[in-house]
C-alpha cells in the first residue's frame, strides 16, 4: 500500500471509509480530503458539464477505422475535461459531472442493431473495438509515467448490449466459446493498456450479477488479468440485486456481496448500508480498506492531494475548450466517419451543372441528428441546412431551397406541396432517418416505444412513403441518413446514399464539403447492415450465432468495412509469402493498393482470417488487422502485415484458446468479404490460402 494513502486510512473513522466508497464521497475536512463526485462523462466530447467540443458520436468515430485520430480525439477530450476540473476547483465547484472519473469508453459489442445504446460502441467486431478502445483509453490517460490526465472506465462488464427495458433483471446466457470469444477480447485489451476502472453492468451473466460476479470480477479480472485498478457499480445497479434480480433479500445483503466480489465504487446509494452490513457481520472493514485504497490510488494518480500547480496538467484552462484546433478536429473526424453505401451515376459530388437544390427531410434542421447521447453543449452545432447554406452563400448560380417536408417521429397530417418542390429542382438533397429521442439509452430516448431500443431496424414506414412518392417525381436524389445504428432500406430509393451517424457539431459542415466535392468519403461500416429486421435472431439471445458479420450466413444490405469512394481503388495479387505457418513467428502477407480513379483518397484495408469449411458455431471471418492510406490519383503503395500465430487461433467449447490444424483464407479486402460485396462497389479482395500443420 502506498505510504499517503495507508496514512490517510488509518487515520479514518469507519464511518469516513465507508462514506468513500459512494459516487458523491463528502469532504473529510480534517485530514484535508476534498470532496468528490465520481460520476463524469466524456463518450464523445465532456459530457453534461456546459460548452465543450462536440465530436461525432463514438460509432461514427468506429468509422474511420483510425486509431490514430481516435487517440487525437481522446486526447482533445481529455485537455478539456482537466481543464473544465482545474477552473471547477479554482471555483469551489466539484459537484457532478466536473471531476476527472470519465466513465468511458463503452467496449459492449453492438451484437444486434436494435439496441439503442450500441451508438456509445466502436461496433460489433471484437478487434476493432480492442483497438480502437484502446487508442481512446491512452489519449484519455494521458502519457505522464505518474500521474493520469483524466482516468478512463472500460464499461460494462460484460456480456451486456441490451435489451434496454429488460437490462434490471436479466440474465445473459452465453457459451464459453461466446464469452471468450467475442464479449470480453476488448476488455482485457483495455486492461492491459492500463484502464484505470471497470464498471460493471446492470444485467446478470451466467446467473451471477454483474456486479457481484466471482466469475467475472474476482477470476478473469482480478486473478487471471491481474486488474489493479477501481471497479465501479453501473448506477443504482446494486439496488437491483434485491429488488429486480432476486438473488439478495436486502441492501445490506446486496452491499455484502457486491464489496465481497471487489465492487469498490457504488453509483448510486446502496452503500450507505455499508456500516449495517458491517454490523451484521456480512462484511469486514479490511475489505472496506482495500476498496478505498484503491479509490484513493485513482485520486492520488489524479493528483488530488498534489499542491495545485505541481502536476503535468494543471497548467490547462478554459482557453483550450472548442480552440481552434478542436473545432479542425471535429470536422476532421466527421468527414472521416460518413460513409458512401451508394453513388449511382456518380451523382456526387455535384458539379455546377446542378444550379437548383433543394434540401429536404427532418433532418436537415435537427440538432438531435447531431449529438447522439452524452454529448456537451455547443453554441455553434452546424446542422446539414446551415452547412449547405454555407457553403452555396459563395456560389451566386446555385439557388438552395429548403423544406422540412416530412415529419420526423410520425406520418405527416398534411403533405401539402412539398413534393411539388422537387419537379422543379435540379437534385434533391433528403435528410432523412433516426435521432436521439428515437434511440438511446432507457429513459432518454423519449420518442423510442421501447425504452431506447427499436422494435425493428428499417427506415420508419411514414419516412420511408414519404422518400418513395419523392423517387416518382424523378428529380436525382442523394439521402443522406442519421443514426447510431443500422438502418434498412430499399437499395434503390435514391441514387446516391450517405450514412452520416451523429456527426457531431461539425456534422453538417463536413457533409456540405462531401457534398460538393471539397472532401472525399473514407468512412467504413463498423458493423453489419442487415437486409431487414427478420435476418435478426432473437433480440434477447446471447448466442453469437447468425449475428454480426462472423458468424451471419445471410447476405447483408451492407457489409461490416464497407464504404465507398468518390475514386476506385484495385488490389494487386498478393506478395510472395509462404502458404504454410509458422507456429512461433506467425506470416507475413502483403498486396499492392493503387488509386486508379481521379480523387485523392483515404482507404481502409482489413485483414481477414477465416478457417476454410468453418464448423457451425466458427466464425466464418474475423478481422486481424488493418491498415489507413492516403493514395493521389495513379499512386499505388504496398501493405505488409505480419500475422501472428494467434490471429489463427479460435476459442473451444470449453473457453480455450487453440490453435486448430487445417485451411485458412487470409483476405485482404476493403469490405467484408462476401459475395455481395463486390455487386455493390467494393474492391475485388486479394486471397491466400495458409496451411496450418
Amino acid at each position: 500500500m502506498n505510504g499517503r494513502i495507508r496514512d490517510l486510512i488509518q487515520c479514518m473513522t469507519v464511518e469516513e471509509k465507508a462514506s468513500q466508497l459512494l459516487h458523491e464521497s463528502p469532504a473529510i475536512e480534517r485530514l484535508g480530503i476534498p470532496a468528490y463526485n465520481w460520476w463524469n462523462e466524456a463518450l464523445h466530447g465532456v459530457a453534461r458539464a456546459g460548452v465543450a467540443t462536440v465530436f461525432p458520436q463514438v460509432i461514427g468515430l468506429a468509422a474511420s477505422f483510425d486509431e490514430e485520430l481516435i487517440g487525437r480525439v481522446a486526447a482533445a477530450i481529455s485537455d478539456e475535461g482537466r481543464a473544465k476540473y482545474n477552473e471547477s476547483v479554482r471555483h469551489g465547484n466539484r459537484g457532478k459531472y466536473h471531476g476527472l472519473t470519465y466513465w468511458t469508453p463503452n467496449v459492449n459489442i453492438f451484437r444486434d442493431p436494435r439496441w439503442g445504446r450500441g451508438q456509445e460502441t466502436f461496433g460489433e467486431d471484437p478487434y476493432l473495438t480492442a483497438l480502437l478502445g484502446t487508442a481512446f483509453v491512452r489519449g484519455l490517460q494521458g502519457d505522464s509515467p505518474d500521474r493520469l490526465k483524466t482516468a478512463a472506465c472500460a464499461k460494462h462488464f460484460a456480456v451486456h448490449s441490451g435489451p434496454e427495458k429488460l437490462r434490471h433483471e436479466f440474465d445473459a446466457i452465453v457459451s464459453r466459446k461466446d464469452l471468450w470469444e467475442t464479449y470480453l477480447p476488448a476488455f482485457k485489451a483495455l486492461v492491459d493498456a492500463g484502464v484505470e476502472a471497470v464498471m460493471g453492468a446492470y444485467n446478470r451473466t451466467l446467473g451471477e450479477p454483474c456486479c457481484g460476479s466471482s466469475l467475472l470480477m474476482e477470476d478473469i479480472l482480478r486473478s487471471r488479468w491481474g486488474f489493479k485498478g477501481h471497479y465501479v457499480s453501473d448506477c443504482w445497479a446494486i439496488r437491483d440485486f434485491h429488488e429486480h434480480h432476486r438473488i439478495t433479500s436486502s441492501p445490506a445483503e446486496s452491499v455484502a456481496l457486491a464489496l465481497s466480489r471487489g465492487c469498490d465504487l457504488n453509483c448510486g446509494s446502496t452503500y450507505t448500508f455499508l456500516l449495517e452490513a458491517l454490523h451484521l457481520g456480512l462484511i469486514t472493514e479490511p475489505q472496506i480498506d482495500t476498496a478505498l485504497e484503491r479509490l484513493l490510488n485513482t485520486r492520488m494518480k489524479l493528483g488530488m492531494f498534489d499542491p495545485p500547480g505541481q502536476g503535468p496538467y494543471d497548467h490547462l484552462d478554459a482557453s483550450v475548450i472548442r480552440c481552434p484546433a478542436h473545432l479542425d478536429l471535429a470536422k476532421e473526424a466527421a468527414l472521416k466517419s460518413v460513409v458512401l453505401l451508394r453513388n449511382k451515376g456518380k451523382l456526387l459530388p455535384l458539379n455546377g451543372d446542378r444550379k437548383t437544390i433543394l434540401l429536404i427531410g427532418p433532418g436537415a434542421a435537427n440538432i438531435h441528428t447531431l449529438l447522439g447521447n452524452y454529448h456537451g453543449l455547443s453554441p455553434r452545432l452546424v446542422t446539414v441546412l446551415e452547412g449547405l447554406t454555407e457553403k452555396v452563400k459563395d456560389k451566386p448560380g446555385i439557388s438552395l431551397n429548403y423544406t422540412q417536408g416530412c415529419m420526423m417521429y410520425a406520418q405527416n397530417l398534411n403533405t401539402g406541396w412539398t413534393l411539388g418542390m422537387a419537379e422543379t429542382a435540379d437534385v434533391v438533397i433528403a435528410v432523412f432517418g433516426l435521432d436521439n429521442a428515437m434511440e438511446g439509452e432507457e429513459g432518454d430516448a423519449i420518442a423510442s416505444e421501447a425504452k431506447g431500443d427499436r422494435a425493428s431496424i428499417e427506415l420508419p414506414p411514414w419516412q420511408l412513403a414519404y422518400l418513395k412518392a419523392l423517387k416518382e417525381r424523378g428529380t436525382p436524389t442523394v439521402l443522406i441518413l442519421t443514426g447510431g445504428s443500422p438502418v434498412a432500406f430499399p437499395e434503390d430509393i435514391a441514387d446516391t446514399v450517405l450514412f452520416a451517424w451523429y456527426p457531431g457539431e461539425q456534422g453538417g459542415s463536413a457533409i456540405a464539403d462531401l457534398v460538393f466535392g471539397d472532401a472525399v468519403p473514407s468512412g467504413k461500416l463498423p458493423v453489419t447492415f442487415p437486409a431487414a429486421t427478420g435476418q435478426l435472431p432473437p433480440y434477447d439471445d446471447y448466442a453469437m450465432k447468425g449475428r454480426t458479420y462472423r458468424y451471419m450466413t445471410d447476405e447483408p444490405l451492407y457489409p461490416f468495412g464497407f464504404g465507398l469512394s468518390y475514386t476506385t481503388f484495385r488490389l494487386h495479387s498478393p506478395l510472395q509469402s509462404s502458404q504454410y505457418l509458422d507456429r512461433k513467428t506467425g506470416i507475413t502477407i502483403g498486396c499492392t493498393v493503387e488509386n486508379t480513379g481521379g480523387y485523392e483518397s483515404g482507404q481502409t484495408l482489413q485483414i481477414y482470417v477465416g478457417k476454410e469449411n468453418p464448423g457451425p458455431d466458427e466464425p466464418v471471418h474475423s478481422l486481424r488487422a488493418v491498415r489507413n492510406m492516403i493514395l493521389a490519383p495513379g499512386e499505388s503503395s504496398v501493405i505488409r502485415v505480419t500475422l501472428n500465430p494467434g490471429d489463427f487461433m479460435s476459442v473451444n467449447n470449453q473457453g480455450q484458446m487453440v490453435l486448430a490444424a487445417g485451411r485458412y483464407t487470409v483476405t485482404i479486402a476493403d469490405a467484408c468479404p462476401v459475395p455481395s460485396a463486390a455487386a455493390k462497389g467494393a474492391v475485388l479482395p486479394v486471397a491466400l490460402s495458409v496451411t496450418v500443420e
